[in-house]
């Protein structure tokens, strides 16, 4: 192992037989790594070597790399007379000039070269390799997003390749100013990892700050963006998701737009926003999409699903096992008497209904998708009518826990479901055992605990708190786009993102050629 990094550190010499030495010492006997010998100007018997990696090139690329060295070379070499020091001149400015290409001087760069889908060429006499990008591994298609699927709005999601990605938000904003930074994180992936924002609009200091939390990053390998999201987040105890992540190209354009910063990871269909408001979890793409009045309606009924979410099982609990006199008497009695047969305290059967409906909910999930649903469904149905039938629940549970897990799929952002999903059982727990002061002082304590939280030194509450009534257009409500004249106060720069009187105006008469037509 010290050998292989001694190896690393050396640079190349102008024997082809040493570097085609220290090239196998480090990458030995990979059956994808692939060695082609070349050969031009027979008569001076000018060698070539090329080394790459099989299924993450493009061949066609190669050929051509090869094939401008073994024709256009030996013509250059026969018409010039060059020599064989000046070989190197020849081959960057006649040779490989249609080719994307770079000089290394060191074995390092090659080797990450050759593993990331580049090939290495190299020649007799020349104390450099020759990189040329042949990148061409197999990817999948742009495809509608998998996780935030909306009614009306674009089509396109992420893919795995990085750099698909970056153009799909390319596309979407032609600023000069839209800046994507690369950097590479994992001692072994070597994942490549892009920053995209806008300079001007983008708040000062944040930029630098993500850059020094990716680079403090030292892991052996980077394989999702899940390992950047929980390496870099301000609260990495806390339960909230402080950190949003999208795999919808317009939902990234869009916040890039209002001065946020993305981070986009090389492997993986999702990118991550920073910094995130609590609110923004509940927001959908299609809430712009619509007309504002459906838009503020869809996003209300999502804040009540939160909510019912959240509190329902806890408030059944607390209410059918401390708290009976809160209850309407026709409703007392009917809870009761499904409850005649249930042999568990009320706490207790809500805790097995809820881990019941999870792991139908993770059953469904994990199997294959032509009988997960269907399994899931079904599974819900009969086990919670054969639960009912038995005694084993109560028939005012099953609705309770049944309503509470279908809010939870409201939620737009999967990581935000999941974290409110986990939130719920601590409620639960203690307005089972503590009735209303348990409920509150434990609604009191996540409230708390939701104030304190930061998300890259942003308030995670903000606009609500600290209070800012400028952002409050877009925060519960979505008001309509003429209204919501300025940026955030989170974007730097020109405050304003429209012109004025925006709002439409129909003409008060009509136009005198309408008018002439009519007449006649």
């Amino acid at each position: 192992m010290v050998e292989k990094k001694n190896l690393l550190n050396q640079t190349f010499s102008t024997s082809i037989d040493e570097n085609e030495s220290k090239i196998n010492a480090i990458l030995e006997n990979s059956v994808d790594l692939i060695k082609r010998r070349i050969t031009f100007h027979e008569h001076k018997n000018i060698r070539g070597l090329c080394f790459y990696t099989d299924g993450l090139v493009n061949t066609q690329l190669i050929e051509k790399a090869i094939e401008a060295l073994q024709y256009e070379g030996n013509e250059l070499l026969h018409r010039t007379g060059i020599k064989e020091e000046n070989l190197e001149d020849l081959i960057t400015k006649h040779i490989l000039i249609n080719s994307s290409f770079e000089n290394i001087p060191k074995v390092d760069k090659a080797i990450d070269a050759i593993l990331s889908g580049g090939t290495i060429f190299f020649i007799e006499g020349c104390s450099k390799a020759f990189h040329v990008q042949t990148k061409g591994w197999e990817s999948r298609s742009i495809d509608e997003p998998q996780t935030e699927q909306v009614v009306r709005g674009p089509r396109d999601g992420f893919t795995e390749n990085i750099r698909t990605n970056t153009a799909l938000v390319r596309r979407r904003i032609r600023d000069p100013l839209f800046r994507i930074e690369a950097m590479q994180i994992g001692e072994r992936t070597k994942t490549d990892v892009n920053i995209g924002y806008i300079k001007g609009t983008v708040k000062d200091g944040l930029v630098e700050e993500v850059k020094k939390r990716l680079e403090r990053i030292k892991i052996d390998g980077i394989l999702e963006s899940g390992y950047i999201e929980e390496l870099i987040e301000d609260t990495p105890r806390s339960p909230f998701t402080t950190i949003m992540s999208t795999e919808r190209p317009d939902k990234v354009a869009a916040a890039i737009l209002e001065g946020r910063v993305v981070i986009f990871v090389d492997n993986t269909p999702f990118a991550l926003i920073v910094p995130t408001y609590f609110w923004q979890l509940l927001q959908a793409s299609d809430d712009y999409y619509v007309k504002y009045t459906a838009g503020s309606f869809f996003r209300v009924v999502r804040y009540f699903a939160f909510i019912i979410s959240l509190t329902l099982t806890s408030l059944y609990v607390m209410l059918a096992s401390f708290h009976q006199e809160m209850i309407p008497t026709s409703l007392a009695l009917t809870i009761a008497a499904g409850r005649e047969t249930v042999p568990f305290p009320v706490l207790l059967e809500a805790l097995i209904m809820e881990f019941s409906f999870e792991i139908m909910r993770e059953a469904g999930l994990r199997m294959p998708k032509p009988v997960g649903q269907a399994v899931s469904i079904v599974g819900s149905l009969v086990i919670g009518q054969a639960a009912v039938q038995a005694g084993v629940a109560s028939p005012f549970m099953v609705i309770i826990v049944a309503i509470t897990g279908i809010s939870s799929f409201v939620i737009p952002n999967y990581s935000a479901s999941y974290s409110i999903r986990l939130i719920r059982i601590p409620l639960l727990l203690a307005s089972g055992t503590l009735g209303l002061l348990g409920f509150a002082t434990m609604f009191a304590l996540i409230a708390i605990h939701a104030l304190t939280l930061r998300s890259f030194g942003e308030s995670y509450l903000a606009p609500a708190s600290p209070f800012q009534p400028s952002d409050q257009k877009d925060t519960i409500l979505r008001f309509p786009w003429w209204k919501m004249n300025k940026k955030p106060q989170l974007a730097d720069g020109d405050p304003y993102r429209e012109g004025e009187n925006q709002m439409p105006k129909p003409p008060n008469k009509l136009s005198s050629d309408s008018e002439e037509k009519e007449k006649a």
